[in-house]
């Protein structure tokens, strides 16, 4: 696979749907879209992620406890 910038090689994979070659870290095919997960990456678990508590972000709350969009520390709603 080449860059279509500079035409340096780049590490690719292919897809196990398609047989295309997409960039190695790639989680879809570029060609026809099926996910390209291995099993040492896992499947993403959403019912587990917590969401920004800012109401106006669309981010989540990282492993070290902010934001990984706007960077803001994640509070707790009262109970």
């Amino acid at each position: 696979m080449k860059c279509p910038h500079c035409q340096e090689s780049l590490p690719f994979k292919l897809c196990p749907n398609c047989q295309g070659e997409i960039p190695e870290k790639s989680a879809y095919c570029c060609w026809c879209g099926s996910s390209v997960k291995t099993e040492e990456e896992g499947e993403i678990d959403f019912s587990e992620r917590i969401l920004c508590s800012d109401g106006n972000c669309i981010g989540v709350i990282n492993e070290r406890g902010v934001c990984n969009v706007c960077g803001k520390a994640y509070v707790r709603e009262p109970t």
